[in-house]
């Protein structure tokens, strides 16, 4: 925490406020910031890549938001090479969601598919769609089905879009603007790295009722026919 606030910016910290909606009502809302770049707190975790997990527990527990980046970086890494405590940081991972401090996009998008999608590639993956249906009935409801999905980046990024697939008709009825965002993305990289048909053949299905930022991510980079295509159902609906 010393080693980032003797390089933290006060002016970084107050444009980061505003990016990552930290208003009352947005979804950041009561977040605080260091004011430290994301490329700077990785240098900074370069002389600190043995932290144990009280330590990224300490981290991840700050009020500051890229102490809490930090502490997800760390044990992302961690978790990728391989040192034989797979298990406990997944563990603290999820202790982590489960208590609302893995609780805005960056975090989640950072640690979400290395850390669970890493697990839980040849595993059951059940936990997923118990994130992804999570009603507590508070914000982090959000944070949890955000985490649930981008999980799955990890499988796509192997070659398995099936997961994706099941998870994504779940955020059909969600109108919150970051999951919309993310499965959409995530039903775009379907397309792109695995195959095209599996995104045609949902999209054929579901895309007269995906929410609009939703289908406009999905549909990316498909041709500007297909684009016009899958648009035109939302206009008939």
């Amino acid at each position: 925490m010393d080693a980032l606030s003797r390089i933290a910016s006060p002016e970084r910290a107050a444009s980061s406020a505003r990016f990552f909606k930290t208003g009352p009502g947005e979804y950041g809302e009561g977040d605080l910031f260091v004011g430290v770049t994301v490329p700077d707190q990785r240098k900074v975790l370069r002389s600190f890549r043995n932290l144990p997990l009280t330590e990224l527990t300490r981290l991840i527990d700050s009020p500051f938001h890229e102490h809490r980046l930090c502490a997800v970086i760390g044990a992302t890494e961690r978790f990728r090479r391989g040192t034989g405590e797979r298990e406990a940081i997944s563990g603290w991972y999820l202790d982590a969601a489960y208590r609302g401090r893995i609780n805005n996009w960056d975090i989640v998008d950072t640690s979400a598919g290395p850390i669970l999608g890493g697990l839980l590639y040849d595993r059951p993956r059940g936990l997923l769609f118990e994130l992804a249906r999570s009603t507590g009935g508070g914000p982090n409801d959000l944070w949890l089905r955000r985490i649930a999905i981008i999980a799955t980046q990890e499988f796509i990024n192997r070659g398995d879009a099936s997961t994706t697939l099941e998870l994504a008709p779940i955020y059909l009825d969600y109108p919150d603007d970051l999951l919309q965002k993310a499965t959409g993305w995530m039903l775009r990289e379907v397309g792109k790295r695995v195959d095209r048909d599996l995104l045609i053949g949902f999209l054929d299905e579901y895309a007269a009722r995906m929410p609009r930022t939703m289908l406009g991510y999905a549909v990316e980079h498909l041709t500007v026919e297909r684009r016009r295509h899958y648009r035109s159902l939302k206009k008939e609906c």
